[in-house]
Protein backbone atom coordinates (compact mmCIF):
# COMPACT_ATOMS: atom_id res chain seq x y z
CA UNK A 1 0.00 0.00 0.00
CA UNK A 2 1.26 3.57 -0.84
CA UNK A 3 1.13 6.66 1.52
CA UNK A 4 1.02 10.04 1.00
CA UNK A 5 3.11 11.02 3.71
CA UNK A 6 5.04 7.52 4.75
CA UNK A 7 7.36 4.71 3.39
CA UNK A 8 7.08 1.59 4.87
CA UNK A 9 9.00 -1.49 4.65
CA UNK A 10 9.52 -4.72 6.84
CA UNK A 11 12.21 -7.08 7.20
CA UNK A 12 14.07 -9.31 9.82
CA UNK A 13 10.69 -8.22 11.84
CA UNK A 14 11.80 -4.69 12.08
CA UNK A 15 8.75 -2.10 10.02
CA UNK A 16 10.82 0.61 9.40
CA UNK A 17 8.54 3.88 8.98
CA UNK A 18 9.94 7.09 7.02
CA UNK A 19 8.46 10.62 6.49
CA UNK A 20 8.46 10.47 2.89
CA UNK A 21 7.81 14.94 2.36
CA UNK A 22 11.53 15.94 2.57
CA UNK A 23 10.70 18.65 0.26
CA UNK A 24 7.98 20.43 2.41
CA UNK A 25 10.01 19.55 5.31
CA UNK A 26 7.70 16.58 6.69
CA UNK A 27 5.28 18.56 7.46
CA UNK A 28 2.24 17.29 9.24
CA UNK A 29 -0.59 17.95 6.63
CA UNK A 30 -3.90 16.28 7.13
CA UNK A 31 -3.29 12.95 5.45
CA UNK A 32 -0.49 12.64 7.72
CA UNK A 33 -2.93 12.02 10.64
CA UNK A 34 -4.86 9.87 9.11
CA UNK A 35 -1.86 7.89 8.08
CA UNK A 36 0.42 7.28 11.25
CA UNK A 37 -1.89 5.25 13.02
CA UNK A 38 -3.56 3.15 10.72
CA UNK A 39 0.11 2.13 9.63
CA UNK A 40 0.84 1.75 13.43
CA UNK A 41 -2.38 -0.05 14.29
CA UNK A 42 -2.11 -2.43 10.83
CA UNK A 43 1.40 -3.68 12.28
CA UNK A 44 0.27 -3.95 15.77
CA UNK A 45 -2.65 -6.08 14.58
CA UNK A 46 -1.42 -7.93 12.03
CA UNK A 47 1.55 -9.01 14.58
CA UNK A 48 4.06 -8.04 11.09
CA UNK A 49 6.69 -6.92 13.13
CA UNK A 50 8.56 -7.02 16.61
CA UNK A 51 9.90 -3.66 16.55
CA UNK A 52 8.72 -0.19 14.70
CA UNK A 53 11.40 2.20 13.74
CA UNK A 54 9.97 5.60 12.88
CA UNK A 55 12.75 7.94 10.43
CA UNK A 56 12.55 10.97 8.26
CA UNK A 57 14.08 12.37 5.20
CA UNK A 58 15.58 15.47 4.38
CA UNK A 59 17.41 17.81 6.51
CA UNK A 60 14.50 17.77 8.68
CA UNK A 61 13.10 15.11 10.97
CA UNK A 62 9.85 17.54 10.55
CA UNK A 63 9.14 21.07 10.61
CA UNK A 64 5.88 19.88 12.23
CA UNK A 65 1.98 21.00 12.33
CA UNK A 66 1.05 22.50 8.77
CA UNK A 67 -0.85 25.08 10.04
CA UNK A 68 -2.18 26.57 6.77
CA UNK A 69 -3.92 23.15 6.32
CA UNK A 70 -6.35 23.42 9.22
CA UNK A 71 -7.03 26.83 8.57
CA UNK A 72 -10.66 26.00 7.88
CA UNK A 73 -11.57 23.54 10.44
CA UNK A 74 -14.51 24.48 11.87
CA UNK A 75 -15.88 26.87 9.11
CA UNK A 76 -19.45 26.89 7.62
CA UNK A 77 -20.05 29.45 4.90
CA UNK A 78 -20.14 32.84 5.15
CA UNK A 79 -23.77 33.42 5.06
CA UNK A 80 -23.93 31.53 8.58
CA UNK A 81 -21.92 33.83 10.86
CA UNK A 82 -23.76 32.85 13.94
CA UNK A 83 -23.12 28.67 13.20
CA UNK A 84 -19.72 29.57 12.76
CA UNK A 85 -18.92 31.61 16.10
CA UNK A 86 -20.99 28.50 18.63
CA UNK A 87 -18.96 25.51 17.19
CA UNK A 88 -15.73 27.11 15.91
CA UNK A 89 -14.12 25.78 19.57
CA UNK A 90 -15.96 22.20 19.41
CA UNK A 91 -14.56 22.03 15.95
CA UNK A 92 -11.10 23.17 17.54
CA UNK A 93 -11.53 20.45 19.96
CA UNK A 94 -12.40 17.54 18.28
CA UNK A 95 -9.88 18.00 15.69
CA UNK A 96 -6.97 18.26 18.09
CA UNK A 97 -8.61 14.92 19.93
CA UNK A 98 -7.96 13.47 16.42
CA UNK A 99 -4.63 14.65 16.48
CA UNK A 100 -3.71 13.19 19.78
CA UNK A 101 -5.23 9.79 18.65
CA UNK A 102 -2.69 9.70 15.80
CA UNK A 103 0.37 9.51 19.07
CA UNK A 104 -1.56 7.70 21.17
CA UNK A 105 -1.54 4.92 19.24
CA UNK A 106 2.52 5.14 19.30
CA UNK A 107 2.04 4.46 22.91
CA UNK A 108 -0.91 1.87 22.59
CA UNK A 109 0.84 -0.12 20.11
CA UNK A 110 2.07 -3.41 21.81
CA UNK A 111 5.77 -3.32 20.57
CA UNK A 112 8.55 -1.15 21.11
CA UNK A 113 8.52 2.02 18.45
CA UNK A 114 12.36 4.13 17.96
CA UNK A 115 12.73 7.53 16.84
CA UNK A 116 15.81 8.41 15.00
CA UNK A 117 15.89 12.05 14.75
CA UNK A 118 17.73 14.47 12.00
CA UNK A 119 17.93 17.87 11.94
CA UNK A 120 14.91 20.08 13.35
CA UNK A 121 11.99 18.09 15.51
CA UNK A 122 9.69 20.98 15.78
CA UNK A 123 6.58 21.60 17.33
CA UNK A 124 4.44 18.48 16.87
CA UNK A 125 7.81 16.79 15.94
CA UNK A 126 8.38 16.77 19.90
CA UNK A 127 4.83 15.47 20.40
CA UNK A 128 5.36 12.47 17.96
CA UNK A 129 8.88 11.27 19.32
CA UNK A 130 7.79 11.59 23.58
CA UNK A 131 5.18 9.18 22.36
CA UNK A 132 7.93 6.98 21.39
CA UNK A 133 9.61 4.00 23.63
CA UNK A 134 13.51 5.58 22.83
CA UNK A 135 14.72 8.28 20.78
CA UNK A 136 17.95 8.32 18.73
CA UNK A 137 19.30 11.86 17.57
CA UNK A 138 21.90 13.18 14.55
CA UNK A 139 24.71 15.50 16.55
CA UNK A 140 23.06 18.28 13.93
CA UNK A 141 19.03 17.74 15.22
CA UNK A 142 17.24 19.92 17.42
CA UNK A 143 14.17 19.63 19.61
CA UNK A 144 11.47 23.04 20.03
CA UNK A 145 8.69 23.48 21.01
CA UNK A 146 7.99 25.98 18.83
CA UNK A 147 4.02 26.25 19.42
CA UNK A 148 4.83 28.95 21.41
CA UNK A 149 6.86 31.08 19.29
CA UNK A 150 3.41 31.57 17.49
CA UNK A 151 1.27 32.33 19.66
CA UNK A 152 0.25 28.51 20.57
CA UNK A 153 0.47 26.23 23.26
CA UNK A 154 1.47 22.67 22.26
CA UNK A 155 -1.67 20.56 22.71
CA UNK A 156 -1.14 17.21 20.66
CA UNK A 157 1.13 15.62 23.55
CA UNK A 158 4.23 17.25 24.52
CA UNK A 159 3.34 18.24 28.35
CA UNK A 160 1.47 15.20 29.44
CA UNK A 161 4.64 13.13 28.07
CA UNK A 162 7.86 15.11 28.31
CA UNK A 163 7.30 16.15 32.36
CA UNK A 164 7.58 11.98 32.84
CA UNK A 165 10.80 12.06 30.73
CA UNK A 166 12.75 15.02 31.43
CA UNK A 167 12.56 17.55 34.96
CA UNK A 168 10.01 19.84 35.24
CA UNK A 169 12.29 22.88 35.05
CA UNK A 170 13.69 21.94 31.72
CA UNK A 171 10.01 21.49 30.21
CA UNK A 172 9.49 24.76 31.65
CA UNK A 173 12.32 26.67 29.69
CA UNK A 174 11.84 24.76 26.56
CA UNK A 175 8.30 25.69 26.89
CA UNK A 176 8.39 29.24 27.81
CA UNK A 177 11.60 29.88 25.36
CA UNK A 178 9.99 28.02 22.50
CA UNK A 179 14.58 27.81 21.83
CA UNK A 180 15.75 25.46 20.30
CA UNK A 181 17.41 22.42 22.17
CA UNK A 182 20.25 20.67 20.71
CA UNK A 183 20.17 17.04 20.34
CA UNK A 184 24.24 16.82 22.75
CA UNK A 185 21.81 19.21 25.53
CA UNK A 186 18.60 16.95 24.91
CA UNK A 187 20.67 13.54 26.28
CA UNK A 188 21.96 15.27 29.03
CA UNK A 189 18.73 15.95 30.30
CA UNK A 190 17.44 12.37 29.27
CA UNK A 191 15.11 13.43 26.18
CA UNK A 192 17.60 11.72 23.68
CA UNK A 193 19.43 8.33 23.99
CA UNK A 194 22.44 8.57 21.88
CA UNK A 195 23.41 10.76 19.55
CA UNK A 196 24.76 10.11 16.42
CA UNK A 197 27.58 11.95 13.69
CA UNK A 198 25.24 11.50 10.86
CA UNK A 199 22.23 9.67 9.80
CA UNK A 200 23.74 7.04 8.40
CA UNK A 201 25.61 5.87 11.33
CA UNK A 202 22.45 6.49 13.53
CA UNK A 203 20.45 4.16 11.77
CA UNK A 204 22.59 1.55 11.25
CA UNK A 205 22.87 1.86 14.92
CA UNK A 206 18.95 1.92 15.67
CA UNK A 207 18.59 -0.84 13.35
CA UNK A 208 20.80 -3.21 15.25
CA UNK A 209 19.28 -2.06 18.63
CA UNK A 210 16.01 -3.07 17.01
CA UNK A 211 17.48 -6.30 15.73
CA UNK A 212 18.54 -7.12 18.98
CA UNK A 213 14.89 -6.30 20.58
CA UNK A 214 13.48 -8.16 17.96
CA UNK A 215 15.30 -11.64 19.02
CA UNK A 216 13.92 -11.60 22.41
CA UNK A 217 10.46 -12.59 23.19
CA UNK A 218 8.01 -10.94 22.11
CA UNK A 219 5.51 -11.67 25.42
CA UNK A 220 8.53 -10.44 27.27
CA UNK A 221 8.88 -7.21 25.72
CA UNK A 222 4.96 -6.76 25.64
CA UNK A 223 4.82 -7.16 29.16
CA UNK A 224 8.23 -4.51 29.20
CA UNK A 225 6.10 -2.03 27.41
CA UNK A 226 2.89 -2.47 29.49
CA UNK A 227 4.87 -2.37 33.47
CA UNK A 228 6.67 0.72 32.13
CA UNK A 229 3.85 2.31 31.08
CA UNK A 230 1.78 1.28 33.69
CA UNK A 231 4.34 2.31 36.70
CA UNK A 232 5.34 5.77 35.18
CA UNK A 233 1.05 6.46 35.50
CA UNK A 234 0.80 5.30 38.97
CA UNK A 235 2.56 4.64 42.36
CA UNK A 236 4.85 1.68 43.77
CA UNK A 237 2.71 -0.73 45.27
CA UNK A 238 0.07 -0.06 41.97
CA UNK A 239 3.36 -0.89 39.72
CA UNK A 240 4.02 -4.09 42.24
CA UNK A 241 0.35 -5.55 42.34
CA UNK A 242 -0.59 -5.00 38.46
CA UNK A 243 3.14 -6.97 37.41
CA UNK A 244 2.20 -9.84 39.44
CA UNK A 245 -1.37 -9.83 38.49
CA UNK A 246 0.25 -9.93 34.40
CA UNK A 247 2.91 -12.43 34.98
CA UNK A 248 -0.02 -14.42 36.83
CA UNK A 249 -2.10 -14.49 33.25
CA UNK A 250 0.74 -14.48 30.91
CA UNK A 251 3.97 -16.02 32.47
CA UNK A 252 5.00 -18.73 30.13
CA UNK A 253 7.56 -21.39 31.45
CA UNK A 254 8.19 -22.75 27.76
CA UNK A 255 9.43 -19.29 26.78
CA UNK A 256 11.44 -18.77 29.30
CA UNK A 257 13.13 -22.20 29.35
CA UNK A 258 13.32 -21.63 25.12
CA UNK A 259 15.43 -18.55 26.15
CA UNK A 260 17.56 -20.30 28.66
CA UNK A 261 18.59 -22.89 25.86
CA UNK A 262 18.79 -20.63 23.26
CA UNK A 263 21.13 -18.55 25.40
CA UNK A 264 23.06 -21.85 26.19
CA UNK A 265 23.19 -23.13 22.57
CA UNK A 266 23.87 -19.61 21.24
CA UNK A 267 21.02 -19.25 19.06
CA UNK A 268 18.58 -17.36 18.55
CA UNK A 269 15.27 -18.46 20.07
CA UNK A 270 11.84 -19.45 18.23
CA UNK A 271 9.26 -17.46 20.33
CA UNK A 272 6.14 -17.44 19.54
CA UNK A 273 4.43 -13.79 18.34
CA UNK A 274 2.05 -11.88 19.84
CA UNK A 275 -1.32 -13.07 18.90
CA UNK A 276 -3.04 -10.94 16.01
CA UNK A 277 -5.57 -8.41 17.43
CA UNK A 278 -9.50 -8.94 16.91
CA UNK A 279 -11.10 -6.85 14.39
CA UNK A 280 -13.55 -4.48 16.06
Amino acid sequence: MTHECFDVTIDNNIAHIQLSRPEKRNSMVPQFWVELPAIIQEIDAETKARVIVISSTGPHFTSGLDVSSFAGVGQVPDEDQKQRKLTAGTAFYDNVLVMQSAFNAIEACRIPVLAAIQGGCIGGGVDLVTACDIRYATSDAFLTIFETNIGMTADVGTFPRLVKLIPEGFVREMAYTGRRVPAQEAAAMGLINRVFEDQAQMLEAVMAIAAEIATKAPLAVYGCKKMITYARDHNTADGLDYIAIWNASHFKLEEIQEAMTANAEKRLGQFVDLPKLRKA
